[in-house]
């Protein structure tokens, strides 16, 4: 019940609030001009009628006295007290979100120090925001909805990624990453585009549902994109043909014991062939990136250039008895 109370709550808007309450007014108005105009009484006292009918009040001193008046009286009960009590009701709501998102530990703005940005409640954003926290890197969500199921080591901030002011509220200049990770394809391109302005420097990740979504927001400058398809395709392909395949890589990403690192080619290893530098390497050395191009070293060895990115697998002890080469 908590977490259901908690996704209506994310539900109201200032917007609404403010429309109802114009409605309400137009209604009542309206029903006051009426029925001065019909039971020939001053405005005043129509307005005092109408008030007093609307907040259910009705002292019973100001009555219509003919058909149309009733008409007019029936009409402003069936409009105007309606849309009033659902104004304050969405005002009460709002006031206890607020109320909720302090008690959930909901920021209004990014924790001090470095941190890592996740904009989106992605079906995936749960597990991803629990393990990079679990890693030590403080992470903060920002989404406008679901908050609540996202584990206590996670903050929060509570919004519409889409909007420039919530974005500019999560001071994404100061995030060492940022990951776009929203279920609607427009949505994401929006985002990538905003904070590809906001953040220039801060490299920008994204979770995309297709392979043509991953092109476009590459194309948008997204350094990294990772289609949901494509993954999930390519692992089960592999899995059918090398039953074991699969749990291969997802025992590589889901050991707690082991750690992904890339980092630039080191002086030692320039010059050097990617079998060379693996046995110099302390950890698996994966790969080579030459140009935004993966090389395994499987078809061919590749020489380390200066200004190659070395992708290595190691186990998180090693982090801090070795140096890297």
């Amino acid at each position: 019940m908590p977490s259901l109370f908690a996704i209506l709550l994310t539900k109201v808007k200032r917007s609404q609030i403010i429309t109802l309450l114009v409605a309400s007014l137009v209604c009542l108005v309206i029903g006051a001009l009426a029925f001065a105009v019909t039971q020939h009484v001053s405005i005043g006292i129509g307005l005092y009628w109408a008030i007093t009918t609307a907040t259910t009040v009705g002292y019973g001193d100001v009555t219509p006295h003919n058909t149309v008046g009733r008409v007019i009286a029936i009409l402003v009960m069936v409009t105007t007290i309606p849309l009033f009590g659902a104004a304050f009701a969405f005002l009460a709501a709002s006031l206890t979100a607020t109320r909720l998102a302090k008690l959930l530990h909901m920021r209004e703005g990014p924790p001090k120090g470095s941190f890592i940005a996740i904009y989106g409640m992605h079906d995936a954003v749960r597990k991803i925001a629990a393990e990079v926290a679990a890693t030590g890197e403080r992470v903060v969500v920002i989404a406008e909805s679901n908050l609540e199921s996202l584990p206590a080591t996670v903050e929060t901030i509570k919004g519409d990624p889409t909007l420039e002011v919530v974005l500019r509220r999560s001071e994404p200049e100061r995030a060492t990453r940022l990951l776009i990770a929203v279920e609607d394809e427009k949505d994401a391109l929006l985002i990538a585009v905003m904070l590809r302005h906001l953040a220039p420097l801060v490299p920008l990740i994204a979770v995309a549902n297709s392979s043509r979504i991953a092109t476009a927001l590459t194309d948008l400058g997204v350094e990294t994109t990772v289609s949901v398809e494509d993954l999930l395709g390519h692992t089960l392909a592999k899995s059918i043909e090398t039953p074991h395949a699969g749990d291969l890589l997802l025992e590589m990403v889901r050991s707690p014991e082991m750690v992904f690192r890339e980092f630039g080619a080191s002086p030692e290893l320039i010059g050097r062939t990617l079998s060379q530098a693996r046995s110099l390497e302390h950890g698996l050395l994966l790969g080579v990136v030459k140009q935004g191009q993966i090389h395994m070293g499987v078809s061919a060895d590749p020489t380390i250039e200066a200004g190659d990115t070395l992708l290595v697998l190691r186990r998180r002890i090693d982090e801090h008895t070795h140096e890297r080469i």
